[in-house]
């Protein structure tokens, strides 16, 4: 059965992560600015340890973090470390975030992190790459202190055609550390890289595949749901599949139907997914309704051990 997965927030539970702007912590000196980031991060620390309690308590499998869990972390000018943030607000929140792994072990949730767009490993910009790299590094930090083992990432632009496009990502991915490569995963998106685009690549390369059954509907190419399916379950090897779905908010003969609804339609999900060992982020509106929703309607998988 499938382990269903909810995405960075809730709405009834009073789980809050804390954000932050460059505008305002630029303006701060130094002294408050480290005080004011140790506090987000020892709030958001928090919060993911209780999102964690929140996901198990439901029934709930998986968590997607923010990417924004540790804001500004690789801002070109506010940037920071945890090891840089002194003072008494900064003590032991490394620990506090390496306290998550076990914790969540424990609980039977499997976290990933979600890359925004602009992290974009093909750009042709060699700037844009860099600093996508950074941040991706960064992601991937954050995954292996908290125990995440998916971080996903759209192939990004398709600048000078497919194969360039994905020659570029290539290139990219062998600067990665063994710590990115370890955890990173491609999506197909909903405009240009469908999974028959990426199947070759994730051969070649070795990285796993996220099928999104909602962006194949809308990118298709000449592989069914099922094919699609299939061949990017066997990208994981003897890793647990994690893919994504959702429902298109105005409905499938909608002039865009991309943009997704609160809830999952149960006739979005493919039959086959029913029975395999999956792990299934929702991506809804709707967030843990939207997933206990269909939980109710299809079923789970007890929570246990990741």
């Amino acid at each position: 059965m499938i382990r269903w997965g909810l995405c960075c927030q809730f709405l009834d539970a009073p789980i809050r992560f804390r954000t932050a702007t460059h505008r305002y912590v630029s303006g701060l000196d130094a002294g408050a600015r480290r005080a004011y980031l140790a506090g987000i991060a020892r709030d958001n620390a928090a919060a993911l340890a209780q999102a964690v309690d929140r996901c198990h308590a439901l029934g709930i499998g998986a968590f997607r973090i923010n990417s924004q869990i540790l804001p500004l972390a690789t801002h070109p000018v506010t940037g920071y470390a945890l090891a840089d943030l002194e003072g008494p607000d900064a003590e032991g929140l490394e620990a506090a975030f390496a306290a998550i792994a076990p914790h969540a072990a424990r609980c039977g949730i499997r976290l990933s992190l979600h890359p925004d767009q602009f992290v974009v490993l093909n750009s042709e910009r060699e700037a844009v790459r860099e600093a996508s790299r950074r941040e991706l590094e960064f992601q991937c930090w954050v995954a292996e202190t908290v125990g995440a083992d998916v971080v996903t990432l759209h192939v990004g632009g398709a600048t000078g055609g497919k194969e360039a496009a994905l020659e570029r990502l290539a290139r990219a991915v062998d600067t990665l550390s063994p710590r990115a490569r370890a955890r990173l995963a491609l999506e197909n998106d909903d405009r240009l890289f469908s999974p028959a685009d990426l199947l070759p690549f994730c051969a070649r390369t070795g990285l796993p595949l996220v099928y999104d059954s909602h962006h194949h509907r809308c990118n298709p190419d000449a592989l069914s749901v099922e094919e699609a399916t299939l061949r990017s379950a066997g990208t994981w090897g003897a890793r647990e599949p994690y893919f994504h779905v959702s429902s298109p908010r105005d409905g499938w003969d909608a002039r865009n139907p991309r943009p997704h609804a609160d809830y999952l339609d149960p006739a979005d999900l493919p039959p086959l997914w029913r029975g395999m060992p999956l792990t299934v982020d929702v991506e809804a509106k709707a967030k843990e309704r939207a997933v206990l929703a269909i939980m109710g309607e299809v079923g789970a998988r007890p929570v246990g051990a990741v």
